[in-house]
């Protein structure tokens, strides 16, 4: 598993869990004392795996094929930062190791993501016989697999698809964010992106929103955002007439966003600065990226766990046609307490969602369940195994039939 973060802390919890699936375990990071906490808090917790650390770069394809040469795992987990999806595939393909992951590729130096990328690799896995599961968190993830669900065993046609994402939970911080705040910035300050009737349908960041009631929460402002799991779930569900991702903000989580990017700290380009130098002899200019600093002083995802109360609720409302060949709604969903998920791992409800996931995908290549030779996406596979694990790690899922969407 390379990263060391809140979604990599909680899936090496349930790795750890579930050591009779994974008997070998390596945790690497740019930084290896990252990794050793986690071990540390792993066996303090009562977990027995043996499980070893490393540090790497995961920007270096060198440092990581000498890393899976030594290692020679089965799989990698690439929990690590979007930017480095690509060198972590080629390091695989070129030392013959599976890949799962669970946000796709996207540049550095541009704030846009989608799977083209790492689609580009599917013959070479292909031909070396590996297989590459992209986006297996939550969202994309879990979302995938409830709509993969839905159309196995309720609908001959799923024609309308809205992905729901409710964080109605308090970190008692004035301003912080749930994962990496450089990713999750840039992500939420581009333009949505929605599919209608053959075409994508472009708007202004932020600009379509409403209510949305949500399950033992209650009505919560939504907003239409570009998710990547719609990419290419309108493929493999061509039925599909309209599908949108919605998410909701508090209003002071988006007035603090509006100032970020007002003040030029959202930015992802350098800017040169004139510094002190630590010894106090003088100044050197250097340059740094705004959104970079911004992540370095705002609070660090991983600590909001502690005084995290309320609950994430996730989930699918799917209209279309049944097997009885009647008009019929779906929603599928999960509600995940912040405190709970603290209590088991040490991290916040966010994080859990993720990081539960990826442990699940992992598990399902390793039982040889999903190990079909290719770049797929969670929702190619079959998913029952997955929605049973739901259940059984931590994640259960509810089911409405026939009731009112609200889209």
């Amino acid at each position: 598993m390379i990263g060391a973060g809140g979604v990599a802390t909680v899936a090496a919890f349930k790795i750890a869990q579930n050591a009779d699936v994974f008997t070998e375990f390596m945790i690497a990071s740019r930084r290896k004392a990252k990794c050793d906490k986690i071990v540390e808090d792993i066996h303090k917790a009562g977990y027995k795996l043996d499980i070893k650390t490393a540090q790497v770069d995961a920007d270096d394809v060198e440092q990581l094929k000498a890393l899976f040469n030594d290692f020679k795992p089965e799989l990698v987990i690439n929990l690590a930062l979007p930017y480095q999806d690509l060198t972590i595939m080629d390091a695989c393909l070129a030392c013959g190791c599976n890949y799962l992951d669970t946000a796709n590729y996207e540049p550095k130096d541009e704030a846009h993501f989608e799977y083209s990328w790492q689609w580009a690799y599917r013959e070479r896995f292909e031909k070396a016989g590996l297989t590459a599961i992209l986006g297996c968190g939550f969202d994309p993830g879990v979302t995938s697999i409830y709509t993969a669900y839905a159309a196995k065993h309720h609908f001959k046609e799923i024609q309308y698809l809205d992905i729901v994402d409710c964080n109605a939970g308090d970190h008692h911080k004035a301003f912080a964010t749930n994962f990496n705040p450089e990713i999750n910035i840039r992500e939420i300050t581009q333009k949505g992106l929605y599919w209608e009737d053959g075409k994508w349908v472009e708007t202004e960041p932020l600009e379509i929103h409403k209510d949305l009631t949500y399950p033992e929460i209650g009505p919560r402002d939504s907003y239409l955002l570009h998710h990547e799991e719609i990419e290419s779930l309108v493929i493999n569900y061509p039925t599909i007439k309209r599908a949108r991702f919605w998410m909701t903000f508090g209003q002071q989580y988006l007035k603090h966003l509006e100032v970020i990017q007002n003040i030029g700290m959202s930015r992802i380009d350098e800017v040169e600065y004139e510094a002190p130098l630590a010894d106090g002899t003088g100044t050197a200019k250097v340059k740094i990226v705004p959104l970079q600093f911004l992540k370095a002083v705002l609070p660090n995802p991983q600590d909001l766990g502690e005084n995290y109360e309320g609950q994430t609720s996730i989930g699918c409302r799917i209209r279309g046609i049944g097997n009885d060949g009647k008009e019929h709604t779906y929603y599928v969903y999960n509600n995940c307490s912040h405190r709970a998920a603290y209590e088991e791992t040490g991290m916040q409800g966010v994080s859990y969602t993720t990081g539960v996931p990826a442990m699940i995908g992992a598990m399902m290549f390793c039982k040889g369940l999903w190990n079909t030779p290719g770049v797929h996406n969670v929702e190619e596979f079959d998913p029952d195994p997955f929605m049973e694990q739901l259940n059984k790690q931590g994640l259960p899922w509810h089911e409405i039939h026939d009731g009112d969407l609200e889209l």
